[in-house]
């Protein structure tokens, strides 16, 4: 974002007053940021701002909303990136309202726009944050091979017992990440196969890693 914008310098100041706990300053400065925005990027640049600091899952539903519509009518580049962590918070204000089937479709809508979010952090947190939220409003990503969820969290909650961290990030990353596409489901495989190779595990292990591979694509 242009950090010569006054709205967007606003709210840059707003999270640096976020980040040292000073919710109340922040709170004021995105308002602030309301008030000046002059255009519809400015206005959805503020608007998401602001919908972090209400009082309820109904108001910052709200803000969420506006948020969204004002990306909507600006509709091009600068906003490609906005859309999974739009429809990502409009999905936990839903889930937050006991409102599963409207959180669900927003998860999924957040999913199906990641790949406009720069590669780096940001988007990895947004990937977790999204499959989490899939698998908590709907069949799990790999429902049509419900043996795989049991073998990877079989094997999962063994290398968590025994603290075997190697093992943990290799596998973990692409589990909790999964979105439930052929993507997915080919990282995740690789990373199987990764792990599989290095034949550290036990024969049970490895055995059953060698099932999760064969049922995934790739």
């Amino acid at each position: 974002m242009d950090t010569s914008n006054p709205v967007v310098r606003l709210c840059a100041q707003g999270m640096a007053a976020e980040a040292r706990g000073l919710d109340a300053e922040a709170r004021a400065l995105f308002e602030q940021a309301w008030q000046l925005a002059g255009d519809d990027y400015e206005a959805c640049v503020a608007a998401h701002y602001l919908a972090r600091h209400q009082d309820g899952p109904e108001a910052t539903l709200r803000w969420n909303e506006t948020c969204l519509r004002h990306a909507d009518k600006v509709g091009d580049e600068r906003v490609a990136g906005f859309y999974c962590s739009l429809h990502a918070n409009i999905a936990r204000s839903h889930r937050a309202l006991a409102n599963t089937p409207a959180a669900r479709r927003h998860f999924e809508l957040a999913a199906d726009h990641l790949a406009a979010v720069p590669q780096g952090p940001y988007r990895d947190w947004l990937r977790y944050s999204v499959a989490e939220g899939l698998r908590d409003t709907g069949p799990p990503a790999r429902a049509n091979h419900p043996r795989i969820a049991v073998l990877l969290e079989k094997l999962l909650d063994g290398f968590c017992a025994r603290r075997d961290l190697r093992s943990l990030c290799l596998l973990l990353p692409a589990y909790l990440g999964d979105l439930g596409g052929d993507d997915d489901a080919e990282r995740l495989a690789t990373h199987a196969r990764m792990l599989h190779a290095e034949k550290r595990l036990s024969e049970h292990e490895q055995a059953m890693l060698s099932e999760v591979i064969e049922a995934l694509p790739g």
